[in-house]
C-alpha cells in the first residue's frame, strides 16, 4: 500500500526531546515500513526515517527562532501534499482539523488521527461542518465531546518493542514523574503523594514557554523539599534507566487525557503506573496488573502500599500484548482498508450500472 504520513512541523520526527505526536508518527511510520508498505513521510527536514522523507520545512519549528507564524509552514505543507495526493492510496494526517477543507474535495482517501483535547467549544461547529471527514481517536474516552464526528476507529498508541526495556540491574527505589509540567498534569499532586507515602520523587519533565509562569509561581517553590529531585527534560536513551529505577510512575492528571504515552513507556520498562481515573486511564491501565487506578491522593498513597505485589514481568508482557508499534500499525492498516472499501464501493457500483 502507498501511504503518506503527514506530521506536524513543530518537532522533528522523531523529536529530539519531548514531543508526543511526532514521536508516535515516527513509531507508526517505521512499523509500516517494516511491514512492507511504501511510506512517504511529510515532515521537517531534520526528521530521520526509513521511509521516503519529503521535507516541508528545513527544520523543526521549535528549533527555529526565526519563526513567528507557525501556521505559514503548515499551509505550505498542505499544498505540498495536495499536489501529489493522487500518488497515494491513503493520506494519513496528524494535523487536527487543518486538512478538512482542502482534502474533503479530493479523490484520494484521507484520514486524520486526533491527538489532542477535543472538549473545546470552538471545535463543535468545525466538526458539525465537516461531519463526513473520517477521523481516528486514540482512546474511546477522547471521543466523548465530539460524538457527531465521523469516527472510523480507535487506535491506541504503541512503542517499538525494544525501544524501552526493563533494566534488571536497577533496584526500584523512588517514585517517578515523567513528561511535561503544566496545570493539568499536576506534578504538585505527585509531590504530595510522594510526601505522604514517605518515598522520594524524581521529576523528569519539560517546561514549555507557555507554562513558565505557572512553573515559577506554583511548582518551583515545591522543588526545594528534601524528597523531591527535579531532573528536567530527558531523552529516549535515558528513559529505561529512569523508569526502571522507579517503584511506580505517578500519573495524577486533572483532565481527560486523550491517551498518555508515558503510561505505556513505563509499562515497557516493567514499571507499574498509579494513575487518577480520568480520560483514557481505564482503557490503558489494567487494574491490579499494570498498575492501580485511583480517585485521589489518599487512594494513590494506599495503592503504593501494594505496589510491590505487582509483577514487573507481567507488566512488560501486557505491554507486548497491547501496546507495541507493530500492533498499532496493524490496527491502522485495518482502518485504511475500511476507508478504501467505503470510498471505492460507490465507484464500482456506478461502473457496473454503466
Amino acid at each position: 500500500m502507498r501511504i503518506a504520513q503527514i506530521a506536524p512541523l513543530y518537532e522533528a520526527v522523531p523529536p529530539k526531546l519531548y514531543g508526543g505526536t511526532e514521536r508516535v508518527v515516527s513509531y507508526l511510520t517505521e512499523a509500516l515500513v517494516e511491514l512492507g508498505h511504501d511510506v512517504t513521510l511529510f515532515a521537517s527536514g531534520d526528521s530521520v526515517t526509513s521511509a521516503r522523507l519529503e521535507a516541508a520545512w528545513p527544520r523543526a519549528l521549535r528549533l527555529d527562532p526565526t519563526i513567528r507564524d507557525a501556521m505559514a509552514p503548515h499551509v505550505l505543507l498542505l499544498e505540498q501534499v495536495r499536489r501529489v495526493a493522487h500518488e497515494f492510496d491513503v493520506l494519513h494526517f496528524h494535523l487536527d482539523y487543518l486538512p478538512f477543507p482542502l482534502f474533503s474535495s479530493l479523490d484520494t482517501p484521507f484520514v486524520t488521527t486526533l491527538h489532542g483535547r477535543l472538549d473545546l467549544p470552538e471545535l463543535q461547529p468545525v466538526f458539525d461542518t465537516f461531519s463526513e471527514a473520517p477521523v481516528i481517536s486514540i482512546s474511546d474516552s477522547q471521543r466523548q465531546p465530539l460524538k457527531q464526528a465521523n469516527w472510523l476507529n480507535t487506535v491506541y498508541h504503541g512503542l517499538p518493542s525494544q525501544l524501552l526495556t526493563p533494566q534488571a540491574h536497577r533496584k526500584p527505589e523512588y517514585l517517578a514523574f515523567l513528561g511535561r509540567i503544566c496545570p493539568e498534569k499536576r506534578v504538585d499532586t505527585a509531590i504530595k503523594i510522594a510526601a505522604q507515602s514517605g518515598l522520594p520523587l524524581k521529576i523528569a519533565a519539560k517546561v514549555d514557554k507557555v507554562d513558565e509562569e505557572y512553573f515559577k509561581r506554583d511548582i518551583e517553590p515545591l522543588l526545594s523539599q528534601a524528597h523531591v529531585e527535579f531532573i528536567g527534560e530527558i531523552n529516549e536513551a535515558q528513559k529505561p534507566e529512569f523508569l526502571s529505577g522507579a517503584k511506580a510512575l505517578l500519573f495524577p492528571i486533572d483532565w481527560s487525557e486523550p491517551f498518555g504515552l508515558v503510561m505505556i513507556e513505563s509499562m515497557a520498562c516493567g514499571t507499574p503506573v498509579i494513575a487518577f481515573n480520568r480520560g483514557s486511564v481505564p482503557e490503558v491501565i489494567d487494574q491490579g496488573v499494570t498498575g492501580y487506578i485511583v480517585e485521589d491522593v489518599q487512594g494513590a498513597v494506599a495503592a503504593l502500599t501494594h505496589i510491590d505485589e505487582l509483577s514487573r514481568d507481567a507488566i512488560r508482557e501486557q505491554f507486548e500484548r497491547r501496546f507495541t508499534s507493530k500492533t498499532m500499525a496493524q490496527n491502522y492498516l485495518d482502518s485504511y482498508a475500511t476507508l478504501l472499501e467505503a470510498t471505492r464501493r460507490p465507484v464500482l457500483r456506478r461502473v457496473a450500472a454503466g
